[in-house]
């Protein structure tokens, strides 16, 4: 067992998709009994103390067969309708599964909207964690119902590479119908060799990628950049196929299946480099002495009690600097409360934001893991 494939025992948050080849029939429904084996080994890890969030294909193939499609539909309305109607079989499904255990599914279906506007990811990324820690398993599509073709994600791979990112979850498990990555097309040489390990990003890997299934949109192409787009927040993936029995519990246990697909950097100094090279800031923060001392010396968040000046006009989710008192750019981060909401707390503490605004969607200002001191 490598080094890497033993650190897979330890992570805790993973977000798992699966792809419509595993999930369907040969696009004649769902193929309910075999959902329910994912759902068994998914609860196995959960009971391990594990996260789990799904990126979950399916909702298109089931749509076709529940409106008496020959075949899946080109036009973007059809597939739309088809989303529709499938989606509520989809959910249906996992709900039915999940609940002979107690465990509540969410739905969630997003747009490229949802992860690239900076206000609506820190709200999306709040009710995914606010799921987790309720015990629900998320069970997350893209939303093919309403996303047009400029704004659509083009295949679940991409999706589940950006929710990765939006969750800092420590590992991606992309299942598929392949074993993992070869050398060459497996489909075309019969001499192809699995690639066990490599780097994320890495595009000498790319040339060993070949096209889409039928049923889904992605091919192994869109799966390593979904990869490379997860270790933009420190995660690892693994590339894997569903096919092999209780493959989600053998991962966990570090079991060399798949290729895996290790990041450059951990999770935590991924994103302090992200913050540390944003140039630009939306708005200053001017912080008593107490607050620069718990930055620095502790590592912790900064809350609202702390901060005694406002400047600028920045919008929830933007970069703003953190001042000390003699105006020494001390830490940036990313906001949690917009230029006026800020001025109402400031100063107050984090239990009395409630009071203040009326509603409260993160007890500290700047989330000690959205922040870097400097």
């Amino acid at each position: 067992m490598t080094q890497s494939r033993n650190n897979l025992r330890s992570s805790r948050r993973w977000v798992i998709k699966l792809g419509s080849a595993l999930l369907t029939n040969d696009g004649v429904g769902l193929r309910t009994d075999t959902l329910a084996q994912w759902v068994a080994q998914i609860m196995t890890l959960r009971q391990r103390g594990m996260d789990i969030v799904l990126v979950s294909s399916g909702a298109i193939a089931e749509g076709i067969v529940r409106l008496g499609m020959q075949r899946r539909p080109h036009a973007l309305h059809e597939q739309q309708a088809a989303a529709a109607v499938g989606q509520m079989g989809l959910i249906q499904a996992y709900e039915t599964c999940f609940q002979q255990y107690g465990v509540h599914t969410a739905q969630v279906l997003l747009t490229h909207d949802d992860i690239s506007e900076r206000r609506r990811y820190l709200n999306a990324r709040s009710t995914l964690r606010t799921l987790v820690a309720l015990g629900a398993i998320p069970v997350i599509n893209e939303n093919d119902t309403v996303a047009t073709e400029e704004i659509r994600f083009g295949d679940n791979d991409t999706l589940a590479g950006l929710v990765t990112n939006l969750m800092e979850a420590d590992l991606l498990v992309i299942l598929t119908d392949q074993a993992g990555l070869y050398d060459r097309d497996p489909r075309r040489y019969r001499d192809a060799v699995i690639i066990p390990e490599g780097r994320a990003g890495d595009r000498e890997l790319e040339a060993c990628a070949g096209g889409g299934g039928v049923l889904g949109r992605g091919g192994m192409l869109t799966k390593l950049r979904a990869a490379a787009t997860a270790a933009k927040s420190g995660a690892a993936t693994v590339i894997a196929s569903g096919l092999e029995p209780d493959i989600l519990i053998r991962l966990a246990e570090g079991e060399a299946l798949g290729t895996l697909l290790v990041p450059d950097m951990g999770p935590v100094t991924a994103r302090k480099q992200w913050l540390a090279g944003q140039s630009r800031v939306n708005g200053t923060l001017y912080l008593d002495s107490g607050a620069v001392r718990v930055l620095r010396e502790q590592g912790k968040s900064l809350l609202a009690v702390g901060v005694t000046a406002v400047e600028g006009s920045f919008r929830r989710g933007e970069i703003v600097g953190c001042l000390d008192p003699e105006g020494r750019e001390v830490a940036r981060g990313l906001v949690n409360y917009n230029a006026g909401e800020t001025r109402r707390i400031l100063g107050q503490p984090s239990d009395r934001i409630e009071q203040l605004l009326g509603y409260v969607d993160e007890p500290e200002l700047i989330h000690r893991d959205n922040l870097i001191v400097l």
